[in-house]
């Protein structure tokens, strides 16, 4: 549900000749992601060849089947596992949105599934170095958040911005279609967070109170930050503060009690909320905020665990400490620097096959077309050219 939902959160907050382009950016991902987890990913992240990666011991699910890999099968693991892979990959989308074309941007989240997310998803949850060293990420914050939003930035730069970015005004076309994602992102979310306790449990209980309390506290503060910025509380600061929400309390959800996670959702509200403020006063196009939310959101959450772990609420969470803070902070950098790194190099040599952005025509004559051959609120060719020779006279 949640990579669709990721697909209406961001559909709605895009121009109206780009709507079907962002939703495809999403859905997409489960088809190629989806394969390329089968093929490779699961293997690359969870098989036992080293601490920096693992081999090809489940390599086209070969040693994969109904035996039990902890509290399910490993079947069960595998596919709830994929789920991640595919999701987090979709969320780079948001930060180069209306400008890559589609198949440069398939074969980027393909590679990048497998070189980045499959490795640092082994790192803090396959037994590797981040593992050993005492990192805790209970449903991914580092894994997915800060890795996404550390490719989303490399992805925004490398591409460039629209052609039209800073020199008129770009504004949602469907607000109720952000809403509607944000909802339904929040109710897949409950089983990305008590899910990722593998049983139901009293883990899982605890997760899922915390994944209903963290979000509800971010969004009354981003809502009471709106109306003491601009007197008006809206519709789409209230969708991306619930994610704001959902992402700080990700890594936390089940190692905290329920009264840290309404202080992690509160806390994480303030340093999102400024970020996104700064972003739109700089050059750097990154469409839809994904640093903002997610990169930042991330870092908070994952460091705030590291403050608010305790150990009668989940004795394998440890207690929050200064050293436990530490590790925390080495995890998101190692992360955030492997992400960048990695995710340069992956669409360096993706230009060097084929352009990474769509020609400046067929920019201003919309994704959706251009790209697909279709539109999301049928028009016809010869309207769409008409109004983009007006805006460009």
């Amino acid at each position: 549900m949640m990579t669709p939902a990721l697909g209406f959160f961001y559909g709605g907050m895009v121009r109206a000749k780009n709507t079907l382009n962002t939703l495809m950016m999403s859905f997409s991902a489960l088809g190629f992601v989806g394969i390329a987890w089968a093929l490779v990913g699961y293997s690359f992240a969870f098989g036992h060849e080293s601490s920096w990666c693992g081999g090809f011991e489940y390599g086209l699910l070969r040693n994969v089947g109904l035996d039990p890999q902890g509290t399910i099968p490993q079947l069960l693991f595998f596919s709830y596992q994929g789920t991640f892979a595919i999701i987090t990959a979709a969320l780079i989308s948001g930060a180069i949105v209306e400008r890559m074309r589609f198949g440069p941007y398939i074969a980027f989240i393909t590679a990048w599934s497998l070189l980045v997310y499959a490795p640092v998803a082994h790192w803090v949850w396959g037994g590797g170095w981040l593992s050993r060293l005492g990192a805790l990420d209970f449903a991914g914050g580092t894994v997915v958040h800060v890795n996404a939003a550390a490719a989303a930035l490399v992805c925004a730069i490398v591409v460039g911005s629209r052609k039209d970015y800073a020199r008129q005004a770009i504004l949602p076309q469907n607000v109720p279609f952000t809403l509607l994602g944000a909802g339904l992102l929040w109710l897949g979310w409950f089983g990305f967070n008590a899910g990722s306790a593998l049983a139901a449990n009293k883990i899982a209980a605890l997760a899922f109170a915390n994944t209903m309390l963290a979000p509800t506290a971010t969004l009354v503060v981003w809502t009471l930050l709106d109306l003491m910025r601009t007197k008006k509380a809206t519709a789409i600061g209230a969708a991306t503060g619930i994610v704001v929400g959902l992402v700080a309390i990700t890594p936390a959800a089940g190692f905290v009690g329920p009264r840290a996670a309404i202080l992690i959702g509160a806390i994480a509200a303030f340093p999102s909320y400024f970020a996104l403020l700064y972003r739109a006063t700089t050059r750097l196009d990154d469409s839809l905020d994904v640093v903002a939310a997610h990169g930042v959101g991330g870092i908070v959450g994952a460091l705030l665990t590291g403050v608010f772990a305790r150990t009668n609420w989940n004795p394998d969470g440890g207690n929050g400490s200064f050293h436990q803070l530490g590790i925390q902070a080495i995890a998101v950098l190692a992360t955030m620097i492997y992400s960048a790194v990695a995710t340069f190099i992956i669409l360096k040599v993706l230009s060097m096959i084929a352009p990474l952005r769509t020609a400046p025509r067929e920019e201003g004559l919309g994704l959706d077309f251009s790209q697909h051959g279709e539109e999301a609120y049928s028009r016809g060719e010869g309207a769409i050219l008409v109004l983009e020779r007006r805006k460009e006279s």
